[in-house]
């Protein structure tokens, strides 16, 4: 399979050709996950460290669990009592990493360009599992799974992304990935909850939901997420809802067989209605969660293969890697 990087930091500097051998791989991983023997030795020898400076329960225990499938030690270092909160700054602590010689390093920050920082201090592959409103690779790949999986295809779509974009990094990965894929993205929100300049990034921008989805093969709904929220961006969750809240009405603007997304974890009510999210013929909010480990499982092995023929090369010119 042809993958040459050396780290997964985002979806900006990966080729169609990238993205394809990823998804191609993710699906072989889908029909090993759904065995009853769901283990193989990809990884054997290899040790992973997932570093989560903020919290997660669906990305951390996705990469958990799809280490251990492919047979990798896996440990999940707790940053909330590590010596960051003494003091430690992130370089000290990428250092103290690279002399226990990981392998993989999966790491979540909740500052922008932190992950890349991190990847240029270490001799592993590191994956960026989301940092700040920058990007949120796995994320992006695991949703273009399951578009895939559900159309048949990753291109020549029309994809609505619905909510707080300004906040999203999923939002910005998915744009990225849907773009280089060739599909027609539109985004759909308050003008408060848009970035600055959106429209430059190559998709229709609306602030009426049913204009917006007029037409839709796939409604990707974005959580609203308020941490990350310093003023008044929106009058209050139940007018959000009136306006930009996914519901059967709304949806009805949609094609007829549109699917429904969610990253997760969902407001109900407040994004999304709940009779929509557990929509067995529309949502596919649990795949993007099964699609999730399989995704994951092929981006390490994908670096893990690099990272041998790396230190293969190395080992024969006589240095380290």
């Amino acid at each position: 399979m042809a993958f040459r990087a050396r780290h997964l930091l985002g979806i900006e500097h990966l080729t169609q050709e990238d993205i394809r051998t990823i998804l191609d791989l993710a699906d072989r991983y889908v029909e090993l996950n759904r065995r009853t023997v769901k283990r193989t030795d990809v990884l054997a020898g290899m040790t992973q460290i997932n570093m989560f400076f903020e919290n997660s329960t669906r990305t951390q225990s996705s990469f958990e669990l799809a280490g251990k499938r492919l047979g990798a030690d896996v440990m999940n270092m707790s940053m909330q009592t590590s010596s960051v909160k003494k003091g430690e700054t992130l370089i000290d602590t990428a250092m103290t990493l690279n002399a226990m010689h990981p392998d993989l390093l999966v790491v979540r920050h909740g500052s922008s360009g932190a992950v890349n920082l991190l990847a240029e201090k270490v001799n592993c592959a590191v994956l960026n599992a989301g940092d700040g409103k920058h990007e949120h690779p796995t994320q992006a790949l695991l949703d273009a799974l399951t578009i895939r999986r559900a159309k048949g295809r990753i291109g020549r779509l029309t994809v609505a992304i619905c909510g707080d974009v300004a906040h999203s990094r999923v939002a910005r990965s998915n744009l990225i990935l849907l773009n280089k894929m060739e599909n027609r993205v539109r985004l759909i929100g308050p003008p408060t909850l848009m970035p600055a300049g959106i429209s430059e990034f190559g998709c229709e921008v609306f602030d009426d939901m049913r204009a917006g989805l007029e037409g839709a093969d796939v409604v990707m709904m974005l959580r609203l997420q308020r941490e990350r929220m310093d003023g008044g961006f929106i009058p209050s969750e139940r007018e959000y809802f009136h306006r930009y809240g996914l519901d059967a009405e709304k949806l009805s603007y949609a094609k007829d067989d549109a699917i429904v997304m969610h990253p997760g974890p969902m407001n109900r009510g407040v994004e999304i209605d709940g009779e929509i999210a557990d929509d067995i013929n529309r949502s596919v909010i649990q795949e993007q969660v099964e699609m999730g480990v399989a995704v994951r499982m092929a981006c390490m092995d994908l670096l893990a293969q690099n990272l041998r023929a790396e230190r293969g090369r190395a080992a024969t010119e006589g240095t380290y890697v």
